[in-house]
């Protein structure tokens, strides 16, 4: 391995929640007191973004610049060089740098972070010139969802297999009916990427079948707060060559092929992306990063892929009570997909990729009792986002079908040419018409009559477990049949984290209140096991009213992230039962 200095996350100016909200907007000069550091914030609605008050030039101190009438442009006292701080670029000397920006973050009570990531550009290290590649040498093949089989010369290499069974207990269903012989595609790689511990990226159906035939295969996973194979010893999987990488570091396959593995700026603590680079060509895969490596990106790669459909949340569609009405949801569905075509397409036009490839969005919610999922929870179409990348740059675009296989050289040289995309046999079936629930519901539904839950105590026991207290929030979770009524003889109970009691009633004191209705399966089967609240919430399991209406950052993050690696004691709590 080629050695270099893993990449880490410094916390260089903390905002209190009072401090954040009196933030104007336009410019803010702040300072680090402690450190005696500079920074430029620059506010725009509910965006904010940073950098160092540091000059690219001489170093220089920036100061408001009095002839910028529209409040977005400070100068150097040096040499008056002049940086627009809302799109970070300098305009005096006009088309000259472009300021280094710094990672803005919320923590849990919206107070604000600026983080600087280092090295910010590690791929730059032992940088490689593009060699020539001979037709055929480098070669893509979408399977399905997020999962790409890579040829590298004499290597493959897979990303995020997904190629079988639900996500997200059973709310997500492949969309794409993945090529026949996929499994024999995973054994015959030589190496896998799994991106993060969600279950359409790391899916234990899909590593079962695999296991059962190559145990050994190297798969290799970001060094994540919390790690991503978190749950194997409990899935019952049996992998054997799991590799925990650190981030910014090339990872050396071959004298021709090296990767190196990032972080995401807002969700370092589980998401991470990669850049693969094969004899000097860059194949950039940001997966689900909300803000890959911090917004600090390799440009002019060979070949970018990134999420594109939205729809990967319970919000609004779970949402009930208050503004929740259908009309409000389908607006802000609507909304929020735009926005996120429009961000997708930005980032696409700054970095320049000689292709770009729309992935991991290709999921449905086909149980027949999420049909209001299905028909309302409306994602981004790729030809749309394809489209409106051609109408703002000379990117090439590819929406990929099940089997099709992209040839890199033949792209690079003439994106025209017939044989650079070859699609899928005629006749070749492309969308799925049906799944196989019954062997997924039934390890759910046998969660149900677990003698756990015959004992009414289980409920201390398990929030006792998950740790979270010492906040004021009351939820009242309430079990539920398919359609979301009281399940008949299930549990309706009430939990005060403040002190993690579980009253009869609300408590007289002032205090945020939630309700949580959830499908009696699953929600047994993720207290049984220990598993994260993502299957319930992601997965359209839930049905949620609050009030007042206030996301409560800090409860979702513990129950979604960070409850225990291992799950509760249920053998001891049986014998105390007994």
């Amino acid at each position: 391995m080629e050695q270099s200095i893993e990449q880490t996350t410094e916390v260089l100016l903390c905002l209190s929640p009072g401090e954040a909200a009196d933030l104007k907007e336009g410019i803010n000069f702040l300072r680090n007191k402690k450190t005696g550091k500079d920074f430029i914030l620059y506010k725009s609605k509910n965006r904010v973004r940073a950098c160092k008050n540091v000059c690219k030039h001489q170093g220089g101190l920036f100061i408001k610049d009095i002839e910028d009438l529209d409040g977005r442009s400070v100068r150097c006292t040096k040499h008056n060089w002049r940086l627009d701080v809302s799109t970070m670029k300098y305009v005096n000397p006009p088309g000259s740098f472009c300021q280094d920006e710094l990672v803005v973050e919320m923590d849990e009570e919206n107070g604000l972070l600026l983080l600087e990531l280092n090295p910010p550009n590690s791929w730059d290290s032992e940088p490689r010139s593009p060699e020539h590649l001979a037709f055929g040498e480098v070669q893509i093949t979408y399977l399905t969802h997020a999962c790409m089989d890579l040829k590298l010369g004499d290597k493959r290499m897979v990303f995020d297999p997904w190629l079988t069974g639900p996500a997200f207990a059973r709310g997500w269903w492949l969309l794409h009916e993945p090529p026949s012989d996929w499994l024999e595609r995973l054994c015959q790689a030589d190496l896998i990427y799994i991106s993060h511990m969600h279950s359409d990226h790391l899916s234990y159906p899909t590593l079962k079948e695999l296991a059962g035939r190559r145990p050994d295969i190297p798969i290799y996973v970001g060094n994540t707060e919390r790690p991503v194979f978190w749950n194997l010893n409990q899935s019952g999987v049996q992998l054997t060559n799991i590799n925990i990488v650190p981030f910014g570091i090339w990872q050396q396959v071959d004298k021709n092929l090296r990767f190196m593995i990032l972080m995401d700026g807002v969700h370092p603590e589980m998401d991470t992306c990669i850049i693969v680079e094969y004899k000097g060509h860059k194949i950039l895969n940001t997966v689900d990063c909300t803000r890959p490596n911090g917004g600090r990106l390799p440009e002019k790669v060979a070949l970018m892929m990134s999420d594109f459909a939205g729809g990967a949340s319970g919000f609004p569609m779970t949402f009930s009570g208050g503004k929740f009405t259908e009309e409000w949801k389908a607006q802000f569905i609507k909304a929020e997909r735009k926005k996120l075509l429009n961000y997708k397409a930005r980032l696409v036009k700054d970095l320049q990729p000689r292709i770009y490839c729309p992935f991991a969005g290709y999921f449905v919610e086909s149980h027949p009792s999420d049909k209001y999922i299905k028909e309302t929870n409306i994602k981004n179409d790729p030809n749309e986002l394809n489209n409106l990348i051609k109408k703002n740059s000379d990117v090439v675009t590819w929406t990929p079908r099940p089997g099709a296989t992209l040839d890199l050289s033949r792209m690079l040289k003439d994106p025209t040419d017939s044989k650079g995309i070859i699609e899928p046999p005629e006749g070749t079936k492309i969308y799925k018409d049906s799944w196989d629930f019954e062997p997924y519901l039934n390890i759910l539904n046998a969660a149900v009559g677990d003698e756990i839950f015959l004992h009414s105590s289980w409920i201390k026991e398990y929030f006792t477990w998950a740790g979270f207290k010492d906040y004021n929030l009351v939820v009242r979770m309430i079990e539920t049949d398919e359609d979301f009524s009281p399940f008949p003889g299930g549990y309706d109970y009430l939990v005060d984290f403040l002190d993690l009691s579980f009253p009869k009633e609300r408590p007289s004191r002032e205090h945020p209140y939630e309700e949580i209705r959830s499908r009696v399966d699953v929600i047994r089967h993720v207290v049984k096991n220990g598993l994260l609240w993502d299957d319930l919430y992601i997965g359209f399991q839930t049905r949620l009213q609050r009030s007042p209406d206030i996301y409560h950052h800090l409860f979702w993050n513990h129950f979604q992230i960070k409850l225990p690696l291992t799950p509760p004691n249920w053998r001891s709590f049986l014998m105390h039962c007994g």
